[in-house]
């Protein structure tokens, strides 16, 4: 085995699975308490990156940026964030809401829809032309981080991928908690269980399920702005393969488990990586193993490697 090329591969992976994982914590905690597929969650990712990218473009551009860059990165964390949340509240409350207690498959059909919607409304007001983030420079570094992150023996570790798995870890952990510790958590789980009960318990149902929406989107947000500083270039369509992989890691990992969003995300990245090095054509063709992953999970652990079985009231 070529060690120089597998840590490498590694690293790759690591680094595309923790956007997956951050994408896939907004499939997470939508499902966990709607039981809902909001297929609709890839395409916010993909306004998350054009926030970023129109901030950054605002503020000087990645090679002469007019603020210092821990500001101007937090600045575009922030409204990207910000904008992605309100953006999933708008979607949760017109195209979900409505259709809470119609039969499942009307809410499945509205968040294709709203994808659709999301997707076509960014082509008429973006192009569709891939918009480049600017960020690395002639000789292969980047602009806004100048120096290069790790070099020890084979292991190149850029300083943007040590943020892309730093920023993931430190979420995925800071949602756990969240989930766990916080009143809104607590609302969280008990309106999962059992949303009438939770009613009655005089838990706002409706503010919860919203604040949900809001949290995994930011989360989306944020996920969109790391890809674009990690890969520079973004499109329309950026939103309908990424987050059909991310769904796919949900899924992997066991859909509703935070935990398992972030495994899953890790999972998946690394098979594609591992695929592409050392498969026969497997940059063309890392798709077809990455979701032949999906299905021999399901086939071999239905319920994703962290999920549980649903526990159905008779």
């Amino acid at each position: 085995m070529n060690w120089d090329q597998f840590v490498q591969l590694t690293v790759n992976g690591l680094t595309d699975g923790s956007v997956y994982a951050l994408i896939a914590l907004g499939f997470s905690i939508v499902y966990g308490i709607l039981k809902l597929l909001n297929f609709a969650h890839g395409d916010v990712f993909m306004i998350g990156a054009f926030i970023g990218y129109f901030v950054l473009t605002e503020l000087g551009g990645a090679p002469s940026p007019d603020l210092p860059v821990p500001l101007l990165l937090v600045i575009m964390f922030v409204l990207a964030a910000i904008g992605c949340g309100l953006l999933g509240v708008v979607i949760e409350r017109f195209a979900y809401r409505p259709l809470r207690d119609a039969p499942r498959i009307a809410p499945l059909i509205s968040a294709l829809g709203v994808s659709f919607l999301i997707q076509n409304s960014a082509l008429l007001l973006f192009g569709g032309q891939i918009r480049s983030y600017d960020s690395e420079d002639l000789d292969g570094g980047h602009y806004l981080f100048p120096f290069y992150g790790v070099q020890w023996g084979p292991l190149q570790l850029p300083i943007i991928r040590i943020l892309t798995m730093g920023l993931t870890l430190v979420i995925c952990v800071a949602l756990t908690q969240l989930i766990a510790r916080t009143q809104l958590g607590k609302a969280m789980r008990a309106t999962s269980v059992d949303r009438e009960a939770a009613q009655m318990m005089g838990i706002n149902t409706d503010y919860v399920i919203a604040a949900a929406f809001f949290v995994g989107s930011a989360i989306a947000g944020v996920a969109g702005v790391m890809y674009g500083l990690a890969f520079d270039n973004i499109n329309h369509v950026l939103g309908f393969e990424n987050g059909l992989k991310a769904f796919t890691a949900s899924v992997v990992g066991g859909i509703g488990s935070i935990p398992g969003a972030a495994l899953g995300g890790l999972v998946v990245g690394l098979a594609e990586s591992y695929s592409t090095g050392y498969i026969p054509n497997g940059a063309t063709y890392q798709d077809l193993w990455v979701f032949s992953l999906l299905i021999v999970v399901l086939l071999v652990r239905p319920t994703g490697l962290l999920g549980k079985a649903d526990i159905r009231k008779v």
